[in-house]
C-alpha cells in the first residue's frame, strides 16, 4: 500500500507511546482515525498534541466485545492497528488478572471482530513483544524459536501473539504481528523505564535510580522506527499476503541497562552522573535482543534512527514538556 489518505483505520491503545505518534502520522498521510479509549488521558501525547481534536473516539473496554465491535463493525474500519494493553511489567506482576484481561481476552475480542466483519477489515497489526519469547538458552530471538512466557506480563504477550497467529492461519484472517525491543521515545510517562526515568531525574537534578543491577541486555528501538515497522507490516499484509506471520524489529545492537543510561548521561548531562543502583526488579528476563533480518528481507523494513539520534529528540521532547510546566 502506497498511501493512506481516505483509508478508515482503527487505533487501540492510540493514548499510549507507540499510539500517539502512528495516530499522528496515520493523519498526516490523510487517514480517517478512530481510536477505542478507555479513559482521558490529558498527559498522553495525543490529548496534548491536538491530535484527538481529529479523530473519531469510541470509549470503551478491550474486554467489552460490545464496544470492540461498535469501533470496528459500526464504523466500518478498514484497517486496525492494535496497540491496546497494560504495558508494565511490574503492574502485570502485582495484577496478573486485569492484564490478562486487558491484553489476552482484549486481543481475542478484536479478532472475532474481524472474523465477523465479512471482509471488510483489510489488514489488523498486533503488536506482540520481545516478551513474547521468554528466557531464551541462545541469543538472538528469532521468529523461529517457540513463545514460552513465564511472568504473567511475558505470558500475556505470548497468548496475543499466538492467538493473533491462530486467527490468521486458522481463518485466513490478514494479520501480522510485530515484535519490538524497547521502544522508547517523548510521550512515554512511566517514569519507572530506564529512558523516561532517566531523563526526568537529570533534568530535575536528581540521582537516577536504575532498578536492575544495571547488567541486563536488552534492544531499544526509537519510537518512530517503531511506527514505520507497524505502517510496514500493515501495507506488506495486504500486497504480499503472508497472514499470520511474525517479525522481529530492532537494530540489532544489544546493549547493557548502564550502558544505555551511560548514552543517556551524555547527552542530557554531558557527563556520567553517578545512578542509584537498586538491584530490585523482579519477573523480568535478565537478556534479550532480537534478529530482524526476517523484516530486512521480506519486508524491506530498516531503522533509519541511531540510538544517538533517538535520544537526541527524545531529549528534546521532555524538555519542552516540563518546561510547559507539567
Amino acid at each position: 500500500m502506497t498511501t493512506w489518505h481516505n483509508k478508515r483505520v482503527l487505533v487501540t491503545g492510540a493514548t499510549g507511546l507507540v499510539g500517539s505518534w502512528l495516530v499522528r502520522r496515520l493523519l498526516n498521510e490523510g487517514a480517517s482515525v478512530t481510536a477505542l479509549i478507555l479513559d482521558t488521558d490529558p498527559a498522553s501525547e495525543l490529548y496534548r498534541s491536538g491530535d484527538i481534536s481529529r479523530i473519531s473516539v469510541v470509549n470503551g473496554n478491550l474486554a467489552d466485545p460490545v464496544a470492540v465491535n461498535r469501533a470496528v463493525l459500526n464504523l466500518e474500519n478498514q484497517y486496525i492497528f492494535h496497540l491496546g494493553a497494560q504495558t508494565i511489567v511490574g503492574t502485570a506482576l502485582n495484577d496478573p488478572v486485569n492484564t490478562f484481561t486487558s491484553n489476552i481476552q482484549g486481543t481475542w475480542n478484536v479478532m472475532e471482530s474481524v472474523r465477523n466483519s465479512k471482509g471488510l477489515v483489510k489488514s489488523i497489526m498486533v503488536a506482540s513483544s520481545d516478551k513474547a519469547y521468554g528466557t531464551a538458552k541462545t541469543l538472538p530471538y528469532s521468529e523461529q524459536m517457540p513463545l514460552h512466557g513465564v511472568g504473567p506480563y511475558d505470558v500475556s504477550k505470548s497468548c496475543t501473539d499466538l492467538i493473533a497467529q491462530s486467527y490468521g492461519k486458522t481463518y485466513g484472517l490478514p494479520v501480522v504481528i510485530a515484535r519490538c525491543g524497547n521502544i522508547y521515545g517523548g510521550g512515554d510517562l512511566n517514569w519507572s523505564r530506564i529512558v523516561p526515568g532517566t531523563i526526568k531525574s537529570l533534568i530535575a537534578g536528581e540521582v537516577p535510580i536504575i532498578r536492575s543491577n544495571g547488567k541486563f541486555i536488552r534492544d531499544y528501538i526509537y519510537v518512530e522506527d517503531a511506527v514505520d515497522a507497524y505502517m510496514h507490516m500493515a501495507g506488506a499484509v495486504t500486497s504480499a499476503g503472508i497472514p499470520g506471520e511474525a517479525y522481529n524489529f530492532s537494530r540489532d545492537e544489544p546493549i547493557s541497562v548502564l550502558d544505555i543510561y551511560r548514552a543517556i548521561s551524555d547527552e542530557i548531562a554531558g557527563r556520567y552522573v553517578e545512578p542509584k543502583i537498586m538491584d530490585s526488579a523482579k519477573s523480568e528476563i535478565v537478556d534479550q535482543h532480537l534478529d530482524s533480518s526476517k523484516a530486512r528481507k521480506e519486508l524491506g523494513w530498516v531503522s533509519n534512527i541511531t540510538l544517538t539520534e533517538g535520544l537526541r529528540r527524545t531529549h528534546k521532547w521532555y524538555l519542552d514538556f516540563f518546561n510547559k510546566g507539567n
